[in-house]
Protein backbone atom coordinates (compact mmCIF):
# COMPACT_ATOMS: atom_id res chain seq x y z
CA UNK A 1 0.00 0.00 0.00
CA UNK A 2 2.73 2.36 1.11
CA UNK A 3 4.54 2.11 -2.72
CA UNK A 4 1.53 3.57 -4.84
CA UNK A 5 -0.42 6.54 -5.05
CA UNK A 6 -3.35 6.39 -3.21
CA UNK A 7 -6.34 8.60 -1.33
CA UNK A 8 -7.54 8.27 2.01
CA UNK A 9 -10.62 9.99 3.36
CA UNK A 10 -11.47 10.51 6.90
CA UNK A 11 -14.48 12.80 8.55
CA UNK A 12 -15.68 14.52 11.61
CA UNK A 13 -18.69 15.78 13.26
CA UNK A 14 -19.22 19.36 14.99
CA UNK A 15 -20.42 20.18 18.63
CA UNK A 16 -23.75 20.46 17.33
CA UNK A 17 -24.11 17.24 15.75
CA UNK A 18 -27.03 15.14 17.61
CA UNK A 19 -24.36 12.18 18.29
CA UNK A 20 -21.81 14.94 19.93
CA UNK A 21 -24.11 16.87 22.09
CA UNK A 22 -24.86 13.43 23.52
CA UNK A 23 -21.66 12.85 23.77
CA UNK A 24 -20.87 15.80 25.56
CA UNK A 25 -23.84 15.78 28.04
CA UNK A 26 -22.76 12.23 28.97
CA UNK A 27 -19.49 13.38 29.95
CA UNK A 28 -20.59 16.64 31.45
CA UNK A 29 -22.30 14.11 33.54
CA UNK A 30 -18.83 12.41 34.56
CA UNK A 31 -17.29 15.72 35.30
CA UNK A 32 -19.71 16.55 37.36
CA UNK A 33 -20.09 13.25 39.95
CA UNK A 34 -15.58 13.43 39.69
CA UNK A 35 -15.68 17.11 41.12
CA UNK A 36 -17.68 15.65 44.13
CA UNK A 37 -16.49 12.01 43.99
CA UNK A 38 -13.22 10.93 42.23
CA UNK A 39 -14.58 7.50 43.44
CA UNK A 40 -17.75 7.48 41.74
CA UNK A 41 -18.84 5.11 39.29
CA UNK A 42 -20.18 6.55 36.17
CA UNK A 43 -21.98 4.78 32.97
CA UNK A 44 -23.56 7.49 31.27
CA UNK A 45 -25.75 6.91 27.99
CA UNK A 46 -27.36 10.29 26.43
CA UNK A 47 -30.43 10.20 23.95
CA UNK A 48 -32.06 13.10 21.72
CA UNK A 49 -34.61 13.41 19.41
CA UNK A 50 -37.14 16.50 18.44
CA UNK A 51 -37.44 18.68 21.50
CA UNK A 52 -36.18 15.90 24.19
CA UNK A 53 -33.52 14.39 25.71
CA UNK A 54 -32.88 11.17 27.83
CA UNK A 55 -29.82 10.70 30.36
CA UNK A 56 -29.69 7.03 31.60
CA UNK A 57 -27.18 5.07 32.82
CA UNK A 58 -25.94 3.86 35.97
CA UNK A 59 -24.34 5.96 38.02
CA UNK A 60 -22.97 4.77 41.85
CA UNK A 61 -21.74 8.02 44.24
CA UNK A 62 -22.05 9.60 47.39
CA UNK A 63 -22.72 12.87 45.79
CA UNK A 64 -25.84 14.13 43.39
CA UNK A 65 -26.23 15.94 40.61
CA UNK A 66 -28.49 18.09 38.87
CA UNK A 67 -28.64 16.33 35.86
CA UNK A 68 -31.45 19.25 33.97
CA UNK A 69 -29.39 22.42 34.97
CA UNK A 70 -26.03 20.48 33.78
CA UNK A 71 -27.79 19.06 30.55
CA UNK A 72 -29.38 22.46 29.73
CA UNK A 73 -25.96 24.57 30.49
CA UNK A 74 -23.79 22.33 27.67
CA UNK A 75 -26.81 22.83 25.15
CA UNK A 76 -26.31 26.44 25.59
CA UNK A 77 -22.85 26.38 25.73
CA UNK A 78 -22.58 24.58 22.12
CA UNK A 79 -25.05 27.21 20.33
CA UNK A 80 -28.53 25.52 20.81
CA UNK A 81 -29.98 28.79 22.35
CA UNK A 82 -33.13 29.90 19.60
CA UNK A 83 -35.83 27.91 17.65
CA UNK A 84 -34.11 28.80 14.63
CA UNK A 85 -31.86 25.97 15.34
CA UNK A 86 -34.63 24.00 15.37
CA UNK A 87 -33.72 22.69 19.38
CA UNK A 88 -33.45 25.18 22.16
CA UNK A 89 -31.89 24.66 25.84
CA UNK A 90 -34.39 26.82 27.26
CA UNK A 91 -37.73 24.56 26.31
CA UNK A 92 -36.27 21.12 25.56
CA UNK A 93 -37.80 18.41 27.73
CA UNK A 94 -35.44 16.28 30.16
CA UNK A 95 -35.68 13.02 31.28
CA UNK A 96 -33.59 11.58 34.24
CA UNK A 97 -33.08 7.51 34.16
CA UNK A 98 -30.42 7.26 36.00
CA UNK A 99 -29.93 4.05 38.19
CA UNK A 100 -27.09 2.39 39.88
CA UNK A 101 -24.46 0.19 38.93
CA UNK A 102 -24.76 -3.56 39.70
CA UNK A 103 -23.10 -4.76 42.43
CA UNK A 104 -22.01 -7.99 40.64
CA UNK A 105 -19.73 -5.30 38.38
CA UNK A 106 -18.86 -3.31 40.84
CA UNK A 107 -17.17 -6.13 43.85
CA UNK A 108 -14.77 -7.05 40.48
CA UNK A 109 -13.76 -3.61 40.07
CA UNK A 110 -13.32 -2.97 43.78
CA UNK A 111 -10.97 -5.56 43.58
CA UNK A 112 -8.69 -3.22 41.21
CA UNK A 113 -9.47 -5.55 38.06
CA UNK A 114 -11.31 -4.35 34.82
CA UNK A 115 -14.53 -3.09 34.67
CA UNK A 116 -15.24 -5.65 31.65
CA UNK A 117 -13.49 -7.42 29.05
CA UNK A 118 -12.68 -5.76 25.86
CA UNK A 119 -10.14 -5.10 23.05
CA UNK A 120 -8.68 -1.83 23.22
CA UNK A 121 -6.60 -0.08 20.27
CA UNK A 122 -3.87 2.45 20.37
CA UNK A 123 -2.33 3.67 17.14
CA UNK A 124 0.53 6.51 16.74
CA UNK A 125 2.11 7.49 12.89
CA UNK A 126 4.58 10.38 12.09
CA UNK A 127 2.21 12.53 9.29
CA UNK A 128 1.81 15.10 11.89
CA UNK A 129 3.46 16.79 14.77
CA UNK A 130 0.39 15.45 17.33
CA UNK A 131 1.80 12.20 15.67
CA UNK A 132 -1.71 11.45 14.35
CA UNK A 133 -2.84 10.72 10.70
CA UNK A 134 -3.72 13.42 8.81
CA UNK A 135 -6.74 13.25 7.47
CA UNK A 136 -8.43 13.23 10.85
CA UNK A 137 -6.59 15.89 12.05
CA UNK A 138 -7.75 18.18 9.05
CA UNK A 139 -11.79 16.97 9.78
CA UNK A 140 -11.44 18.06 13.08
CA UNK A 141 -9.44 20.60 12.36
CA UNK A 142 -12.61 22.01 10.04
CA UNK A 143 -15.40 21.41 12.36
CA UNK A 144 -13.45 23.35 14.96
CA UNK A 145 -13.38 26.52 12.65
CA UNK A 146 -16.92 26.00 11.76
CA UNK A 147 -17.35 26.71 15.56
CA UNK A 148 -15.22 29.07 15.59
CA UNK A 149 -16.33 31.50 12.62
CA UNK A 150 -20.24 30.84 13.87
CA UNK A 151 -19.57 31.89 18.03
CA UNK A 152 -17.27 35.10 16.89
CA UNK A 153 -20.19 35.73 14.36
CA UNK A 154 -18.01 36.10 11.39
CA UNK A 155 -20.42 33.78 9.55
CA UNK A 156 -23.55 34.93 11.73
CA UNK A 157 -25.72 32.41 9.12
CA UNK A 158 -24.35 29.45 10.98
CA UNK A 159 -25.99 26.87 13.44
CA UNK A 160 -24.53 24.45 15.76
CA UNK A 161 -24.96 21.22 13.24
CA UNK A 162 -21.67 20.65 11.17
CA UNK A 163 -19.54 17.82 9.45
CA UNK A 164 -16.88 17.50 7.42
CA UNK A 165 -14.75 15.30 5.53
CA UNK A 166 -11.12 15.26 3.91
CA UNK A 167 -9.18 13.09 1.19
CA UNK A 168 -5.81 13.15 1.28
CA UNK A 169 -3.23 11.80 -1.45
CA UNK A 170 -0.83 9.78 -0.75
CA UNK A 171 2.34 8.56 -2.43
CA UNK A 172 5.00 6.24 -1.20
CA UNK A 173 2.79 5.92 2.17
CA UNK A 174 3.76 10.58 2.69
CA UNK A 175 0.83 12.76 2.52
CA UNK A 176 0.81 14.81 -0.19
CA UNK A 177 -2.17 17.00 -1.16
CA UNK A 178 -5.77 17.07 0.00
CA UNK A 179 -7.92 15.66 -2.60
CA UNK A 180 -11.34 16.35 -1.57
CA UNK A 181 -13.16 18.28 1.09
CA UNK A 182 -16.44 18.21 2.25
CA UNK A 183 -18.56 20.51 4.08
CA UNK A 184 -21.73 20.29 5.62
CA UNK A 185 -22.90 23.02 7.90
CA UNK A 186 -26.59 24.16 9.32
CA UNK A 187 -27.50 27.48 8.15
CA UNK A 188 -30.50 29.42 8.36
CA UNK A 189 -32.66 31.08 5.54
CA UNK A 190 -30.69 34.22 4.86
CA UNK A 191 -28.14 32.79 2.50
CA UNK A 192 -30.76 31.05 0.11
CA UNK A 193 -31.08 31.75 -3.46
CA UNK A 194 -34.61 32.93 -5.28
CA UNK A 195 -35.59 29.63 -5.67
CA UNK A 196 -35.36 28.95 -1.64
CA UNK A 197 -33.89 25.32 -2.42
CA UNK A 198 -30.04 25.86 -2.31
CA UNK A 199 -27.34 27.53 -0.63
CA UNK A 200 -25.95 31.30 -2.79
CA UNK A 201 -22.52 30.42 -4.57
CA UNK A 202 -21.71 33.36 -3.07
CA UNK A 203 -22.27 31.86 0.83
CA UNK A 204 -20.71 28.84 -0.53
CA UNK A 205 -17.34 30.52 -1.23
CA UNK A 206 -17.26 32.31 1.54
CA UNK A 207 -17.76 28.97 3.65
CA UNK A 208 -14.52 27.52 1.54
CA UNK A 209 -12.54 31.15 2.02
CA UNK A 210 -13.22 31.50 5.47
CA UNK A 211 -13.80 27.89 7.24
CA UNK A 212 -11.17 25.83 4.56
CA UNK A 213 -8.91 28.50 3.82
CA UNK A 214 -7.00 28.78 6.92
CA UNK A 215 -6.93 25.15 7.81
CA UNK A 216 -6.02 23.31 4.53
CA UNK A 217 -3.61 26.20 3.66
CA UNK A 218 -0.80 25.19 1.31
CA UNK A 219 -2.10 21.37 1.10
CA UNK A 220 -4.75 22.57 -1.11
CA UNK A 221 -4.46 23.33 -4.83
CA UNK A 222 -6.19 24.20 -7.90
CA UNK A 223 -7.13 20.23 -8.36
CA UNK A 224 -8.87 20.32 -5.13
CA UNK A 225 -13.05 19.75 -4.83
CA UNK A 226 -14.78 21.58 -2.70
CA UNK A 227 -18.61 19.41 -1.52
CA UNK A 228 -20.44 22.21 0.08
CA UNK A 229 -23.67 21.53 1.51
CA UNK A 230 -24.28 19.10 -1.74
CA UNK A 231 -27.98 18.42 -0.86
CA UNK A 232 -28.65 22.11 -1.73
CA UNK A 233 -29.54 23.64 1.56
CA UNK A 234 -29.04 22.56 5.87
CA UNK A 235 -31.37 24.91 7.51
CA UNK A 236 -33.37 21.84 9.73
CA UNK A 237 -30.11 20.42 11.65
CA UNK A 238 -29.33 18.70 14.96
CA UNK A 239 -31.68 17.18 17.10
CA UNK A 240 -35.00 18.10 14.82
CA UNK A 241 -33.01 16.45 12.08
CA UNK A 242 -32.02 13.16 13.24
CA UNK A 243 -31.62 11.50 16.53
CA UNK A 244 -28.25 10.80 18.20
CA UNK A 245 -26.60 8.66 21.12
CA UNK A 246 -23.66 8.19 23.18
CA UNK A 247 -21.08 6.47 21.42
CA UNK A 248 -22.20 6.25 17.64
CA UNK A 249 -18.82 8.60 16.10
CA UNK A 250 -16.39 6.10 17.80
CA UNK A 251 -13.80 6.24 14.74
CA UNK A 252 -14.88 10.03 14.65
CA UNK A 253 -13.33 9.92 18.18
CA UNK A 254 -10.07 8.05 17.61
CA UNK A 255 -8.22 7.72 14.08
CA UNK A 256 -10.73 7.92 11.05
CA UNK A 257 -10.76 4.53 10.16
CA UNK A 258 -7.13 4.76 9.66
CA UNK A 259 -6.77 1.73 11.74
CA UNK A 260 -9.15 -0.42 14.00
CA UNK A 261 -11.56 0.11 16.92
CA UNK A 262 -11.73 -1.51 20.11
CA UNK A 263 -15.18 -2.58 21.46
CA UNK A 264 -16.64 0.11 23.35
CA UNK A 265 -16.93 4.06 22.81
CA UNK A 266 -15.66 6.50 25.60
CA UNK A 267 -18.24 9.30 26.76
CA UNK A 268 -20.08 8.67 30.03
CA UNK A 269 -17.36 6.42 31.37
CA UNK A 270 -15.54 7.04 34.36
CA UNK A 271 -11.67 5.11 34.33
CA UNK A 272 -12.36 2.35 35.83
CA UNK A 273 -14.01 0.93 32.50
CA UNK A 274 -11.70 -0.35 30.66
CA UNK A 275 -12.54 0.79 27.39
CA UNK A 276 -11.84 4.08 27.83
CA UNK A 277 -8.98 4.01 30.18
CA UNK A 278 -6.87 1.35 28.33
CA UNK A 279 -7.39 2.71 25.23
CA UNK A 280 -5.86 5.97 26.33
CA UNK A 281 -3.18 3.84 27.53
CA UNK A 282 -2.52 2.01 24.14
CA UNK A 283 -2.60 5.80 22.57
CA UNK A 284 -0.11 6.78 25.32
CA UNK A 285 2.59 3.63 24.76
CA UNK A 286 1.54 3.98 21.25
CA UNK A 287 2.83 7.76 20.91
CA UNK A 288 5.65 7.13 22.84
CA UNK A 289 7.52 4.00 20.77
CA UNK A 290 7.06 6.65 17.66
CA UNK A 291 8.29 9.63 19.35
CA UNK A 292 10.87 7.50 20.74
CA UNK A 293 11.37 6.88 16.72
CA UNK A 294 11.38 3.13 17.48
CA UNK A 295 8.84 2.99 14.74
CA UNK A 296 7.48 5.55 12.26
CA UNK A 297 3.86 3.68 12.79
CA UNK A 298 2.76 1.42 15.48
CA UNK A 299 -0.43 -0.42 16.31
CA UNK A 300 -1.24 -1.84 20.08
CA UNK A 301 -4.11 -4.11 21.02
CA UNK A 302 -4.89 -4.85 24.80
CA UNK A 303 -7.33 -7.12 26.19
CA UNK A 304 -9.07 -7.49 29.13
CA UNK A 305 -10.92 -9.88 31.42
CA UNK A 306 -13.22 -8.38 33.63
CA UNK A 307 -11.98 -8.95 37.65
CA UNK A 308 -8.64 -9.47 36.33
CA UNK A 309 -5.98 -6.69 36.43
CA UNK A 310 -3.57 -7.38 34.33
CA UNK A 311 -4.27 -7.29 30.58
CA UNK A 312 -4.73 -10.74 29.27
CA UNK A 313 -2.89 -9.74 26.21
CA UNK A 314 -0.85 -7.18 24.51
CA UNK A 315 0.37 -6.78 20.53
CA UNK A 316 1.79 -4.51 18.93
CA UNK A 317 2.41 -4.07 15.09
CA UNK A 318 4.70 -1.84 13.49
CA UNK A 319 4.09 -2.77 9.86
CA UNK A 320 7.90 -3.38 9.50
CA UNK A 321 9.06 0.35 10.51
CA UNK A 322 10.42 -0.77 13.80
CA UNK A 323 14.07 -0.53 15.02
CA UNK A 324 13.43 -3.18 17.17
CA UNK A 325 11.64 -6.55 16.44
CA UNK A 326 7.96 -6.07 17.53
CA UNK A 327 8.16 -8.88 20.27
CA UNK A 328 11.30 -7.07 22.00
CA UNK A 329 9.11 -3.79 21.73
CA UNK A 330 5.95 -6.04 23.48
CA UNK A 331 8.79 -6.89 26.49
CA UNK A 332 9.64 -3.08 26.75
CA UNK A 333 6.13 -1.88 26.99
CA UNK A 334 5.62 -4.45 29.55
CA UNK A 335 8.23 -3.42 31.84
CA UNK A 336 8.16 0.06 31.34
CA UNK A 337 3.81 0.89 31.62
CA UNK A 338 1.68 -0.34 34.57
CA UNK A 339 -0.94 -1.90 32.52
CA UNK A 340 -3.42 -2.90 35.44
CA UNK A 341 -6.59 -0.37 35.82
CA UNK A 342 -5.57 1.10 38.73
CA UNK A 343 -1.73 1.64 37.30
CA UNK A 344 -3.42 3.37 33.91
CA UNK A 345 -5.59 5.35 36.20
CA UNK A 346 -2.89 6.86 38.54
CA UNK A 347 -0.41 7.41 35.80
CA UNK A 348 -2.60 8.78 33.20
CA UNK A 349 -4.46 11.12 36.80
CA UNK A 350 -7.92 9.69 35.23
CA UNK A 351 -10.18 10.76 38.18
CA UNK A 352 -10.06 14.31 37.18
CA UNK A 353 -12.71 16.03 35.75
CA UNK A 354 -11.50 16.70 32.32
CA UNK A 355 -13.77 14.75 30.12
CA UNK A 356 -16.07 17.36 28.46
CA UNK A 357 -13.43 18.55 26.56
CA UNK A 358 -12.46 15.35 24.93
CA UNK A 359 -16.08 14.65 23.86
CA UNK A 360 -15.82 16.67 20.90
CA UNK A 361 -12.98 16.97 18.04
CA UNK A 362 -11.05 13.53 19.25
CA UNK A 363 -9.81 12.07 22.09
CA UNK A 364 -6.41 12.01 20.65
CA UNK A 365 -4.16 14.19 18.83
CA UNK A 366 -4.98 17.40 21.63
CA UNK A 367 -2.07 18.93 22.82
CA UNK A 368 -3.97 20.73 25.59
CA UNK A 369 -4.38 20.57 29.60
CA UNK A 370 -5.73 17.49 31.09
CA UNK A 371 -4.70 15.06 27.86
CA UNK A 372 -2.59 13.13 29.83
CA UNK A 373 -1.98 9.99 27.31
CA UNK A 374 -0.44 12.64 24.66
CA UNK A 375 2.54 13.22 26.79
CA UNK A 376 5.77 11.60 25.50
CA UNK A 377 7.76 11.38 28.68
CA UNK A 378 8.28 7.41 28.42
CA UNK A 379 9.87 7.96 25.53
CA UNK A 380 13.22 7.95 26.95
CA UNK A 381 12.81 4.89 29.13
CA UNK A 382 11.44 2.89 26.05
CA UNK A 383 14.76 3.68 23.70
CA UNK A 384 17.16 2.55 26.83
CA UNK A 385 14.56 -0.99 28.09
CA UNK A 386 14.93 -1.84 24.02
CA UNK A 387 18.47 -1.39 24.29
Amino acid sequence: MTNRKYFFASESVGEGHPDKVCDQISDAVLDEVLKRDDKGRVACETYVTMGLIIVGGEITTKTSIDVHEMTRRVLENIGYTHPKYGFDFHTCAILNAINRQSPDISQGVDAGGAGDQGIMIGYANDETEELMPLPIMLAHRLVRRFAQVRKEETLKYLGPDCKSQVTVEYENGKPKRVDNVVLACQHTEDILDASGHKITARARQEIIDVVAGPILKGLADQKTTYFVNETGKFVIGGPQSDTGMTGRKIVVDTYGGVTSHGGGAFSGKDPTKVDRSATYMARYIAKNIVAAKLASRCFIQLAYCIGKAEPVNLFIDTFGTGKASDEKLELAVRRVFDLTPQGIIKHLDLRKPKYLQTACYGHFGRNEEGFTWEKTDRAEALKKEVK
